[in-house]
């Protein structure tokens, strides 16, 4: 039996969605069809009584686009537009997730709250009471306050200590590119594809390209692959998946041979020690 047809039965799921997914790449407004569709895969996901937690990115490029902002030339700006972006995207997710007779909760998380033994505590309870509640959790960096020195930097592996901290056995990162390459196949058409990856290894963290593929996006491969490594040591599969069109979330789920799947090999580890290596 494939690793894959396991992922029918997993009972919570994180799903991250990159910036680069969710707008126009043109203007940077929100893509709505989009979004449209991402909350229906994701409705459907919580009816079946998983519990889901969607990470979020684009409240920048969010707020850039509302302010008319192009480029960010100061750490207050990016923090200005974080703050008006957040609010006009939970606006959306709210208004489409309640179509779908779903409730959501925002929770904006920073570095130095999981780094607090009672702060990560509190956040953890508070993910189980939402569980519990039937809340669909939808959670960002919390990029208003955070600085330089002390910031999980990008959502990816903002997802996979989201994984760990609430024990989820699933992480779905949906991004521009169909999985993991020997080669970054944009510049590269030689560049072998790999749909599954057993053991992370340091030849395989040596094909990762460290450049996110968009201007909205603050990833690359490397990040993705730095989630992995903490997804997997917590108990969790991952998948890296296109986000071209959010109905393959479900296509995942049922088992089918999409993206790049990597194997849980839970061990016993402190999440701390990821924390600290961010």
């Amino acid at each position: 039996m494939s690793i894959r047809d396991h992922f029918r039965d997993k009972r919570r799921v994180v799903i991250k969605i990159g910036s680069s997914s969710l707008v126009h790449r043109e203007t940077g407004k929100l893509n709505l069809p989009k979004i449209e569709i991402l909350t229906r895969e994701v409705s459907d996901i919580r009816n079946q009584g998983r519990d889901v937690v969607v990470v979020s990115s684009g409240a920048i490029s969010v707020g850039r686009a509302a302010l008319g902002i192009g480029t960010l030339h100061s750490l207050k700006e990016k923090q200005a537009c974080a703050a008006v972006g957040q609010v006009r995207l939970m606006m959306i997710y709210q208004k489409f997730f309640a179509e779908y007779g779903q409730t959501t909760a925002q929770i904006l998380l920073t570095k130095q709250t999981m780094l607090d033994e009672e702060s990560r505590t509190n956040a953890r309870n508070t993910f189980e009471q939402l569980f519990s509640l039937g809340v669909i959790p939808i959670v960002n960096e919390n990029d208003t306050v955070e600085t330089y020195d002390i910031r999980f930097g990008d959502n990816d592996r903002l997802s996979a200590i989201v994984t760990a901290l609430i024990n989820a056995d699933l992480l779905i990162l949906l991004s521009d590119i169909d999985g993991l390459y020997s080669d970054d196949p944009k510049v590269n058409p030689d560049a072998g594809f790999i749909s599954e990856v057993e053991f992370l290894d340091e030849r395989m963290k040596s094909m990762a390209k460290a450049t996110a593929g968009s201007a909205y996006g603050t990833g690359g491969m490397a990040t993705k692959l730095a989630a992995a490594e903490i997804a997997s040591a917590a108990g969790a599969d991952m998948v890296i998946a296109n986000a071209e069109d959010f109905r393959m979330i479900h296509r995942v789920l049922e088992g089918e041979d999409l993206g790049t799947v990597f194997h849980a090999h839970p061990h016993e580890y402190q999440l701390m020690d990821f924390l600290e290596r961010i």
